[in-house]
């Protein structure tokens, strides 16, 4: 049999076990043993390393395989054609990662300087092009792991490094040489995990809280036209507040799309809503499509009481091919599913509306993987941190458990409490440190009201983030070209 496909097998087996990382399974050692194999597979095996065109094949099946299992809630929405596309897409990125691999492997160092190259290609994915796509990061998939701890100290960009350290560290044991660095690359990540882990969630931390309620009123699947089913949400997210109001809430986050009839433009809505804020004595976050001089807009807003209309936040981070539509014109000359897309225009604030005297930070649905998208609303004084969320078009999919391990990972790595209000479920409230206090079932209406702390300390992750993750995509990079730069001088195929 040859090498080639022995090392195929074991890269493709690796990212299957590394989508049972994210949820809903949730098997976090998936993730190191899939990286630990994916590494094994670009070892020289025999003494005969793996050339770069047999290591940039390995990057590539390994990443196929982990996004075509990954992803198929995609094709709940728009079919399994753009799915596919998608998956393939992403998987391109594994080929540069392959190649710098191959050199790497090549050197008795180079297991050291992977896995900051690997964060540097995940993040390169995660940024471009079209705002890149960061739902697949390796982190979400550790938020039941220890090394979720470390996200208040480096963001996801440390998770993600921690897990693939020791990943190729374990990996590595099994050479001949040493071993005692790798064993130290398996057991520095878990020492520095424990304290972090340990430390999360400080009472000390607390400068008051906050009753809140998250409503899920449910969308219907069957049975009525387009129109007819928007007022229906609109109907069963009120019905389901005028319940909570038993419970007097004193904020009160409804999902994105839970009003897609625009409350400024038909009375109906705006009396409907202004009736929940009303009966519930609070003000309401909705979500709702909006229009302005620069175009369409999804967006939350604040309705208060005393038909009062407060803040808002326009989503800035929008969905490439789904609220968007990139280069429009040039792949409509392809397929006419370009016109599916929808043509919102993103928002530029500060990711802070003002509930009740609560500065209530919003990363609505898609801007969750973000790691800007809070960090924002933590610098402009977010006390806590609400995740409004529309996933009914994705039905039973996997889509909503892993955006929700989003969601968990955000509350360790800011400190703060998070609200998931999703139309269809799954609803959720979050501890600070990760813990889901309580959620909702899905497709079903509910409403969860919860006590909640409201902090303002600025996590070193929220603070240094994005300069801890420039030095070690700096050193992946270096790494990659020493490697190359001490190749073997004869010809590399």
């Amino acid at each position: 049999m040859p090498v080639l496909f022995l090392r195929l097998l074991a890269a493709a087996t690796g990212g299957a076990a590394v989508y049972f990382s994210f949820e809903p399974h949730g098997y976090w050692l998936g993730a190191i043993i899939g990286i630990g194999l994916l590494w094994f597979s670009l070892l020289p095996w025999s003494g005969s390393p793996v050339t770069v065109r047999g290591a940039c094949l390995v990057g590539f099946a390994h990443s196929l395989v982990l996004y075509l299992l990954l992803l198929p809630w995609i094709g709940e929405l728009v079919g399994n054609m753009p799915y596919v596309a998608l998956a393939l897409s992403l998987s391109l990125y594994s080929i540069p990662l392959g190649f710098g691999a191959a050199y790497l492997a090549r050197q008795p160092w180079g297991f050291v300087g992977f896995p900051f190259f690997y964060l540097a290609i995940e993040l390169l994915r995660s940024s471009v092009p079209f705002g890149g796509f960061s739902w697949v990061r390796l982190a979400w998939g550790q938020i039941n792991g220890p090394f979720a701890g470390l996200a208040q100290w480096g963001s996801t960009g440390l998770v993600t490094l921690a897990a693939v350290t020791v990943a190729v560290g374990l990996a590595s044991l099994l050479g001949a040489k040493r071993r005692l660095v790798a064993a130290g690359m398996v057991m520095v990540p878990l020492a520095l995990a424990i304290p972090a882990t340990a430390g999360l969630d400080n009472a000390d931390h607390n400068v008051g809280s906050v009753k809140v309620a998250a409503i899920q009123g449910n969308v219907p699947r069957l049975g009525l036209d387009f129109e007819g089913q928007r007022r229906a949400v609109l109907d069963n997210h009120v019905r389901e507040t005028h319940k909570a109001a038993a419970q007097h809430p004193e904020i009160v986050i409804w999902p994105e799309n839970s009003s897609d009839i625009n409350p400024f433009r038909n009375p109906d809505a705006l009396a409907a809503i202004h009736g929940a804020v009303k009966d519930v004595n609070a003000p309401i976050l909705v979500g709702t499509q909006t229009v302005d001089e620069v175009g369409a807009r999804n967006t939350m807003q604040v309705f208060a009481p005393g038909n009062k209309v407060g803040e808002h936040h326009h989503k800035k981070y929008l969905q490439p091919f789904g609220e968007t539509m990139p280069m429009r014109e040039f792949f409509r000359n392809f397929t006419d599913m370009v016109e599916l897309a929808g043509n919102f225009k993103p928002g530029d604030g500060p990711g802070v509306v003002n509930m009740a005297g609560t500065a209530v930070g919003v990363a609505t649905c898609y801007e969750v993987s973000f790691d800007a998208a809070f960090h924002t609303s933590i610098s402009n004084g977010a006390q806590i941190l609400s995740t409004p969320t529309n996933n009914a078009t994705f039905g039973f999919s996997d889509m909503t458990y892993q955006q929700l391990a989003m969601s968990r990972m955000r509350a360790i790595e800011t400190d703060r409490a998070v609200v998931v209000a999703a139309t269809s479920g799954v609803s959720a409230i979050v501890s600070p440190r990760g813990e889901v206090l309580n959620s909702t079932k899905i497709f079903v209406p509910e409403h969860l009201v919860a006590n909640l702390p409201l902090r303002e300390t600025v996590t070193p992750a929220v603070r240094y983030g994005l300069v801890i993750q420039a030095v070690a995509v700096a050193l992946g990079v270096a790494a990659v070209f020493v490697a190359f730069y001490r190749r073997p001088r004869h010809p590399v195929n």
